[in-house]
Formats: C-alpha cells, sequence, structure tokens
C-alpha cells in the first residue's frame, strides 16, 4: 500500500513551454542549442555552475544580447501552474507524505517565486515533508543518487512509494529502484486525475 508519493514539478504541476523558449531564442540568433549549452544546462541543475554563468555561456553564441533579453527568453520554458492542481495537492497531503524532487534550474524556480507570490509558493511547498531541487542536492534524475538522497535521508520504502514524473527515462529508472510509478503524458494526462488512473485509491493509505 502507497503511503509516500514523488512528485516532479515542470509539467506535473507548473506547465512548461518548450516551442515558446526555443521561438525566442531563434528571433534574438541562436537558431540551434549547441551540445555545450546542453553540458551547461546539466551543470546549472546540478549546481555546478551559478545562473550568471549560465547565461553568459548562452550569451557566448548571442554576444550583442543582454543578459536581461536572454533570461527573459529562457523563462518562457515555463508557463502557468493552475490553482486546481494546489488545491488538489492540498487535499492529497492530508492522508500522504509528500516530497518534491525536480531538476528546475534556479532561474526558473526564481521566476516561478516572482510570479506566483509568497502566498502561492509558500502554500505549494508547505504540502510536502521535503522540497529538493537538483542543483542543491547535486544529483538530477535520472541519476541513481538522485533517488538515493531521499530513500537515505528520510527511509523510503520504494515498494510503498509512487513516483510522478513527465519524463519515461525518470520513471524508468525509479522502476528500477523498485518504486511505483506513473508516467505523466503531458497534454493527455493531468497530475489530479491520480485517483482516476486507479494507481492508487482515495481510500489510501
Amino acid at each position: 500500500m502507497i503511503n509516500t508519493i514523488i512528485f516532479d514539478f515542470g509539467d506535473v504541476f507548473i506547465d512548461k513551454n518548450k516551442d515558446a523558449k526555443t521561438k525566442r531564442f531563434a528571433e534574438l540568433g541562436l537558431k540551434d542549442w549547441p551540445p555545450a549549452l546542453d553540458n551547461m544546462e546539466t551543470m546549472l541543475e546540478t549546481g555546478r555552475i551559478d545562473a550568471t554563468t549560465f547565461l553568459k555561456g548562452i550569451q557566448q553564441y548571442i554576444p550583442t544580447v543582454s543578459i536581461d533579453e536572454i533570461k527573459e527568453a529562457w523563462n518562457l520554458g515555463i508557463g502557468e501552474f493552475p490553482l486546481y492542481r494546489l488545491e488538489f495537492l492540498q487535499k492529497l497531503a492530508e492522508n500522504y507524505t509528500l516530497f518534491l524532487l525536480s531538476n528546475t534550474d534556479p532561474i526558473h524556480i526564481e521566476k516561478f517565486e516572482q510570479d506566483t507570490g509568497e502566498s502561492f509558493y509558500g502554500d505549494f511547498y508547505r504540502c510536502f515533508e521535503a522540497v529538493y531541487f537538483s542543483h542543491e542536492i547535486g544529483h538530477r534524475k535520472p541519476a541513481e543518487e538522485a533517488f538515493y538522497y531521499l530513500i537515505n535521508k528520510h527511509e523510503l520504502q520504494p515498494k510503498r512509494t509512487l513516483f510522478v514524473d513527465d519524463k519515461k527515462y525518470n520513471t524508468d529508472a525509479a522502476e528500477t529502484l523498485g518504486f511505483q510509478i506513473w508516467n505523466l503524458e503531458v497534454g493527455k494526462e493531468d497530475v489530479v486525475e491520480l485517483f482516476d488512473k486507479k494507481i492508487i485509491s482515495p481510500d489510501e493509505p
């Protein structure tokens, strides 16, 4: 019986818009995303470089564009966080131990908090036993270390823990470690359908 749920953040609670970000960078002159920036993004998400270093790394490819414009373009990648999802989460927290495990980078986190305000994001964070962003713990999904960080710190039992993520490679990694999983299909499913999918019962735990 499941008593704990670990949630991803992007495209589970907050919507993402990669197309808008890609389009804006193309307008700014960065039409192709080079592998070097993929590597820098991984470093940002694991806390090995800070936000300024990352933004300056992008600027090397579009030197006539300001850091503020680059940051604005980058933040087009995140969208709305519908209130109904927060309300669902608040009810869920009454019966389950919840955790957030996200690769969301610090630039996007700052944008989310600015856009939603302290009351909203505070209510969101309070739903969780603990909130873990990859840049804070030094490990990003799907690395086993990211999952073991929670397992060891909170003495979790994977077989009694559901992991919810929109990326299949993340849920595959969790399943290998014994977690129950839901690979949420963006655009076809919504996190509030958790009980409708019969992944867990409203009567649990």
